[in-house]
């Protein structure tokens, strides 16, 4: 039973939609998972103080994993592994041991260095917070300071199976990690309070890796310390990374410096504002992520054998499944914004203005869903190419444009009443205290659009030859309007069936989100069906070849248009062994 489990669970996943297929669903999981424990935490304290102190205790951690952490991720050392494939598993382990030994290392010297110099960082970052919230920031922060050294070795380990095509052992991992959290927030805060959650997270985060590592231990691959270092190639792998790992840790400093503006606002803003980024982070990840994660070895295989038609191909699959999904779930997510928030959040402490604003903001982040899922995808692109430079100065300039947005926002919001009406009557948040918070989402979905109008058009530039836009116009034009009319529908079926809703009660209000929700999304199918939509088609195809051991003409057609290069030249040397 237990080896049935282990094979099953080692499984290899080999086409992207699969792929993306099942690291979707577990990343569902998972993020449920995570707003169930933002409902424990938003019913224990409400958007309030105690609630700012523990986001804002993350974002030293977190601007720490996204900087350093990232310097061992799949999208880093994926295409360097991959070139160095053919000398064998030993070149491999061998390569990991020095990068593990000297992230090990680094990551131990930084943490010290971070948490001596805490309290310093402390006051400097968080400047709206009293004496008693700081000392609050100090202690959980350095706690939180050993999760990203767990989670960066989780990354080390996720190179192996990624490029081996393991994908659920991947995927389930993020699970363990959000239920330790949930174990700290239900059991461990009663006993030692704040500090209680923190450990829940670092249990997380050794779950996380400690999930990957027999698979990547039965393969020879698992990394051990050495003092053995190939200095040279270390410096090559710190030329190619520092420029990819910069270019993806500017959305965490853009945190950071949004979370200093919130200390200034009412009490509650962090709360509402990192509340509303982890609902609008469901469908990021789920579709976002997963086509990225699941495209870019791919990506990465095809332009490491100067198959650069296919690349494109493989990116023109991903931007259309992309905006396939992310757009009508934005037009939902609009019009189903407050049975969503009241649902998941609002019970015990936190009140109906909480739930008000915390679906405001969802909106505003939700508008910029697809530019965020094709942002990651033109990023990821980028480097499976190679090209590192340019990801890194397209992300400076948008990044100081996501910083400066918010903050303009914030002047003109104080100072034109005009315009504070207009963003409040759009919302419906007229006459709510602290409704400035709105400008912090505001100002970030405004920079991530641009950044995404950027990279797309210098992806056409560099790769498309004219034809990138044109190939996936289609879709973007026919998922637009099959939105907008799954959102108009969902809205009429909320106003219609609003009288016979007791809006007291959650199971009431979840039966009328869903309600809507599911008209929303017949309207959506019908309307792609009676367009014969081409996603329509490649989607029912790679479900039925997934449950069925025969495939159709139909079926063999959308394979070779969804997975052009999947062969047995990508299997990794131990999966050759294997079979």
């Amino acid at each position: 039973m237990v080896k049935k489990l282990v094979q099953f669970v080692s499984k290899e996943i080999a086409g992207i939609h699969q792929a993306a297929y099942v690291i979707g669903f577990f990343t569902l999981m998972s993020q449920v998972l995570a707003l169930f424990r933002d409902r424990i935490l938003a019913n224990s304290f409400g958007a309030g103080t105690t609630l700012d102190v523990y986001y804002a205790s993350f974002r030293i951690p977190d601007l720490m994993f996204a900087t350093l952490a990232s310097l061992v991720s799949v999208s880093v050392l994926i295409p360097f592994f991959t070139s160095i494939k053919d000398r064998g598993p030993e070149a491999i382990k061998k390569l990991m041991s020095e990068i593990f030994s000297f992230f090990i290392s680094m990551m131990a010297i930084v943490s010290i260095i971070l948490a001596f110099l805490m309290p310093k960082i402390a006051h400097y970052l968080f400047p709206g917070f009293g004496a008693s919230e700081i000392t609050q920031v100090i202690t959980m922060s350095r706690i939180l300071l050993l999760q990203p050294i767990f989670l960066g070795i989780s990354n080390l380990l996720s190179v192996v199976t990624q490029m081996n095509k393991r994908f659920f052992i991947y995927a389930i991992a993020p699970i363990f990690y959000n239920l330790s959290i949930v174990f700290g927030t239900i059991v461990l805060y009663p006993i030692f309070g704040m500090q209680g959650i923190a450990a829940g997270v670092v249990f997380g985060a050794v779950l996380h890796f400690a999930i990957q590592a027999p698979y990547v231990s039965s393969v020879g691959q698992l990394p051990r310390f050495t003092f053995k270092w190939d200095i040279k190639r270390l410096l090559k792998i710190l030329a190619l990374s520092v420029p990819r790992t910069l270019t993806l840790s500017a959305s965490q400093l853009e945190l950071v410096f949004i979370t200093s503006f919130a200390t200034f606002l009412t009490a509650g803003s962090i709360s509402i504002f990192s509340l509303a980024t982890n609902l609008q982070s469901v469908p990021f990840a789920i579709v976002g992520v997963s086509y990225t994660l699941a495209a870019f070895p791919l990506l990465s295989m095809c332009y490491a054998n100067g198959k650069k038609k296919e690349f494109v191909e493989h990116v023109q699959v991903a931007v259309r499944h992309i905006l396939f999904w992310s757009l009508p779930i934005t037009a939902l997510f609009i019009i189903l914004r407050a049975q969503i928030v009241r649902v998941i959040l609002g019970s015990g402490s936190f009140n109906w203005n909480d739930t008000r604003l915390t679906a405001a903001s969802v909106a505003l982040f939700v508008i910029s869903l697809s530019a965020q899922s094709l942002e990651l995808l033109f990023i990821r692109a980028y480097y499976a190419a190679g090209k590192t430079l340019k990801p890194l100065f397209i992300n400076i300039f948008s990044s100081i444009l996501t910083i400066g947005l918010p903050y303009i926002f914030l002047q003109i919001f104080a100072t034109n009443p005009a315009f504070a009406y207009v963003i409040q009557k759009l919302f419906r948040v007229v006459g709510i205290p602290g409704a400035e918070v709105l400008m912090l989402p505001l100002g970030y979905m405004c920079g991530t659009i641009v950044n995404m109008v950027i990279f797309w058009i210098v992806f056409e530039k560099d790769f498309g030859e004219g034809k990138f836009t044109k190939n996936v116009s289609r879709t973007l034009w026919q998922s637009f309007e099959s939105a907008v009319i799954a959102g108009y529908m969902a809205y009429i079926t909320l106003n219609l069936s609003e009288p016979f809703i007791d809006q007291t009660k959650v199971l009431s209000v979840f039966a009328h989100g869903l309600l809507g929700g599911v008209v929303g999304l017949a309207s959506w199918g019908g309307v792609l069906f009676l367009l014969k939509n081409e996603e329509v088609i490649e989607v029912w195809g790679s479900f039925k070849k997934r449950f069925s051991a025969r495939k159709t003409p139909l079926e063999n057609i959308t394979e070779s248009i969804a997975n052009p290069i999947v062969s047995d030249s990508m299997l990794s040397e131990s999966d050759t062994a294997s079979h």
